[in-house]
Formats: structure tokens, C-alpha cells, sequence
């Protein structure tokens, strides 16, 4: 039987796992043709921190290098020329820069997200760059051995592994973020009290609540310092945009296909065209947009299903935990962290002797969020009782000391650690 044509547009992590598990399931159904803008096979974007920092080398973050493209029969079209411009859904093909067309069946887009770049005047200026690929990773190693100031825009999870990455580099690095806690969609004020101290210690320094008003370079365009709403200048020789992503949609509303802030998919990934499918940071579902790998990887398996005709999974968006790759510092963080103050109640956890610190919040006798500072070794045991909505009644008075403790029975009074009484928010 002639196997069908399968075009994957975009070699990163969401697509290439989409590959894998169609390899899997169906590893004769399709030729497959791959591709991606950058010159590699797919590397863990998640690794690019620890590249940055020196704990790995690019080779080391590679997870499919080109011959396991050949291995598998794989086309693969990787580099700037390769990067497809052109869908014309009428003749079912695409077309690359440098003219390169392949023709499907089944056409997988998987094209992810760009940086959010902030409306501020010299965001072009020579030494302002974004962190989202190897490219600026490599960019920001080697102004790290020529210059010594840096300024990092976001305290995010983003933002702050390039701004620790940096300082190992020798750098010395500020952080500008636009509210007064660190991780504020993650963290209470709290634990982004204990992460900013944490991270001042070792040497970098922050500028919070502060807004970004120009950006100022010399004669030959090199970004010299940033200006601040209050006139403050704070001068620096690399400029680091770390304030988000969106999804990266153009190609797909050039074809005509339906979007909103990302391409729009049902259930089974599938756009408004039958033939064409969508993962990763690229699409929306039911309304969420995705930055996170945990939800990308769910998608490939449920994508990958449907393109090998079983046709059974459909895609559910569950709650995902973040934590900081930052050697030393753990945090773990999932669900709604705040809670809402009528109906929602907390019970927290402050040793401060050893640096921990917990907080649950809980509404009708279930876990609907959870923050864990240094102590995260229970974060995966919350999540699984708040994506199950596990009734907590029976374990409510021993639950901030985790799952160890109960499931051994025993209890645990407040002794010098001092429990967090349950109360309203």
C-alpha cells in the first residue's frame, strides 16, 4: 500500500515527539518530511538555561541528531532557506524560502511561539536580543567574554534562568520587572521574597516595579543603558527581552486558517482544515494558549493517534506545575496559588531557619493550588490530588507535611517548624 505523505512544519520538541509517537503506532503509514528554520535536528529548548550557564554543551542538549532522521526514513529540511513561507492548501503542499515544495496528505503544523518584543523605543539597537534559541544562547556566551553589564527585562522563569546564566558567566546582571514579587504568576509574595533573596546572594541585583520607558545606544548603535518611566538610567552592555512568548501564527493565517491568539484546534488537534493538525505553542484549545512541555508532549501523543487512524484520545488540559532550573534553588508551584478570597482557604508552612516554605489552598475539601519553596519533593503527590480532585477531609490536618507522613500515619505537630493554621485567605 503507497503511504501517505505526512509535512511537519517545525523541527522542535511538540512536532519531532508527534513523529516519534506516529513512529510508534503506525511506523509504516507514512513518509514523512520535516521542516525547521534552524541548521540542528530537534534539541530540548527546555536545556538552553543550563547551555547558557555552562552545566551542558549544545551537543549534549541535541535529542535527534540528522542521522536519526535517516535512520527513520525521515526527510528533514533544517536551516533559515528551509523555513517554509508558502501553505496553499488548494494543491495541498508547502514551500520553503529557497523554493523547496512538498506536497501531503496530512500536513502537522508545529511552528511554536516568538518573543513577546515590549513597544519601546531601541528594542533594535545592536546588543538587544530575545532568549528563545540556540542562536541567542551563543549571542549572549559571547558578549559575556567581551563585555560585564547586563540587563535582563522580565522576572519570569525565562528571565531569570538568562540572568543567572549570565552572572555565571561573570556578568553582573540586573533584572527590571514590572511588579514587586519575582514569579508573579507562580509564586506568592512569599516565596518571591525568599527566591529574590536567594538570588541576591549570589549576586544579582533587581529593579522591581519599574517600567522600561527607552532604550539609549552610542554612535555606532550598541546599546549603551535603559531608561526608566521615573528618568533613572541604568547603563548595560547586553539587553535580554525575556517577558513572554506568543503563538507564532502567521504562516497559519496566511493558509486562511481560523485563529485567534493561536490556531484554533479541537480536541483531536485538528484545525478548521481536516487535513491539517497543530501542537504545541502555536495552537489554542478551549481557549488556553501553552508555554510549558508537559501539555506539548500530552498533545503529541493525542495528535499522533489520530494521524495513525485510531482515532480514539482526545485532549485534556490539565493543571501544569512550573519549577526554576537554577542549580541550588528549587521551587515548585501548580494550580491557583492565590485563591479567591471568599470561598478558598490556605494553610501554609514557614520554617526560616532552613529556608522552607509551603503554602496549599484548598476550596470545598480539595486541593486547588500548591507553592513550595526549597522543600518540592511532594510537588508531583499535590499535583496528582488536585488533577484528581481527591477529597482531602481525611488527610486535611496532616496534608502540608506531605505524603511520607501520611501514608506512614503519622501525625506531626507544629513543634519549632510552626504549622499555618487553616484560614481564609
Amino acid at each position: 500500500m503507497k503511504k501517505q505523505r505526512l509535512v511537519v512544519i517545525g523541527n522542535g520538541m511538540a512536532g519531532i515527539r508527534t513523529v516519534e509517537e506516529l513512529l510508534l503506532s503506525a511506523p509504516d503509514q507514512y513518509d514523512i518530511t520535516v521542516f525547521g528554520a534552524e541548521p540542528y535536528g530537534n534539541y530540548n529548548r527546555v536545556m538552553l538555561s543550563s547551555v547558557l550557564s555552562g552545566e551542558k554543551t549544545m551537543a549534549e542538549i541535541v535529542t535527534h541528531d540528522r542521522q536519526w532522521y535517516a535512520d527513520h526514513g525521515i526527510r528533514l529540511h533544517a536551516g533559515p532557506d528551509k523555513a517554509v513561507v508558502r501553505i496553499e492548501r488548494g494543491l495541498r503542499k508547502v514551500v520553503a524560502r529557497d523554493g523547496t515544495i512538498a506536497e501531503y496528505d496530512r500536513l502537522l503544523i508545529a511552528t511554536g511561539s516568538k518573543p513577546v518584543v515590549p513597544d519601546i523605543i531601541g528594542t533594535d539597537l545592536n546588543g538587544v536580543i530575545s532568549f528563545r534559541d540556540i542562536f541567542d544562547v551563543n549571542t549572549m556566551l559571547e558578549y559575556s567574554k567581551k563585555h560585564k553589564r547586563a540587563v535582563v527585562l522580565g522576572g519570569g522563569l525565562l528571565g531569570l534562568e538568562a540572568a543567572n546564566g549570565l552572572a555565571v558567566q561573570g556578568m553582573q546582571v540586573t533584572v527590571i520587572h514590572n511588579t514587586d514579587v519575582l514569579l508573579n504568576r507562580q509564586m506568592d509574595r512569599q516565596a518571591g521574597e525568599m527566591l529574590q533573596s536567594a538570588l541576591e546572594r549570589r549576586g544579582l541585583q533587581f529593579k522591581m516595579a519599574a517600567q522600561v520607558e527607552k532604550l539609549i545606544g552610542d554612535d555606532t548603535r550598541q546599546i549603551r543603558a535603559a531608561r526608566f518611566a521615573d528618568g533613572s538610567e541604568l547603563e548595560c552592555d547586553l539587553f535580554v527581552l525575556a517577558i513572554g512568548v506568543q503563538p507564532n501564527i502567521a504562516l497559519a493565517r496566511q493558509a486562511g486558517l481560523y485563529c485567534e491568539r493561536g490556531i484554533m484546534v479541537n480536541d483531536t488537534l485538528q484545525s478548521y482544515d481536516p487535513c491539517i493538525y497543530a501542537v504545541g505553542e502555536c495552537i489554542q484549545h478551549r481557549g488556553a494558549t501553552f508555554g510549558l512541555v508537559a501539555p506539548l508532549f500530552e498533545q503529541a501523543k493525542v495528535c499522533a493517534n489520530h494521524l495513525s487512524g485510531h482515532g480514539v484520545a482526545e485532549y485534556i488540559n490539565l493543571p501544569t506545575s512550573t519549577k526554576l532550573k537554577v542549580t541550588g534553588i528549587n521551587l515548585f508551584s501548580v494550580g491557583d496559588i492565590l485563591g479567591d478570597e471568599q470561598h478558598c482557604e490556605t494553610i501554609r508552612f514557614n520554617d526560616p531557619s532552613s529556608g522552607i516554605y509551603k503554602k496549599l489552598v484548598i476550596r470545598e475539601n480539595k486541593l486547588r493550588g500548591a507553592v513550595l519553596y526549597e522543600d518540592t519533593g511532594d510537588g508531583n503527590w499535590y499535583q496528582e490530588l488536585l488533577e484528581q480532585e481527591t477529597d482531602i477531609s481525611d488527610i486535611r490536618e496532616q496534608l502540608i507535611f506531605g505524603k511520607g507522613l501520611i501514608t506512614t500515619g503519622r501525625a506531626c505537630g507544629t513543634g519549632s517548624h510552626g504549622l499555618g493554621s487553616v484560614k481564609p485567605n
